[in-house]
């Protein structure tokens, strides 16, 4: 098995995490989407189906892409609200939580990656 670049699918995970978080914050003018409907409803099931999509194209270690999405969320939040704040490592545990489910889904994605290629090799 050839080890692909995670350039890739590390920019991909960074740039659909922050357009998420900005995107879904400037649509319902909320400063934190996660306390908007639409965060739970539009982008957080994207941000799993995106998980899903990169642990099908790019199945080794897929947990990655999941964690890479979500910190990246975190941080589009602390630029969004110009600072850190004091409770970042609430923030924190919270996108940890929240992002398991993107941790399973790429797996399992990446599980019928790897099926899908065995049977055509």
């Amino acid at each position: 098995m050839t080890t692909r670049s995670a350039f890739a699918p590390v920019t991909i995970a960074v740039a659909v995490g922050f357009a998420l978080w900005f995107t879904t914050s400037l649509l319902t003018g909320r400063r934190e989407p996660w306390d908007a409907l639409a965060y739970w409803v539009i982008a957080y099931p994207a941000a799993i189906l995106v998980c899903a999509l990169l642990g099908y194209s790019y199945p080794e270690r897929p947990w990655r892409w999941a964690l890479v999405l979500f910190v990246s969320q975190f941080l589009a939040m602390c630029v969004r609200n110009g600072e850190l704040g004091n409770l970042w490592p609430l923030g924190m545990a919270l996108f940890a939580v929240i992002g398991l489910p993107g941790v399973f889904a790429a797996k399992v994605a990446s599980r019928f990656s790897r099926s899908s290629g065995e049977e055509t090799a």
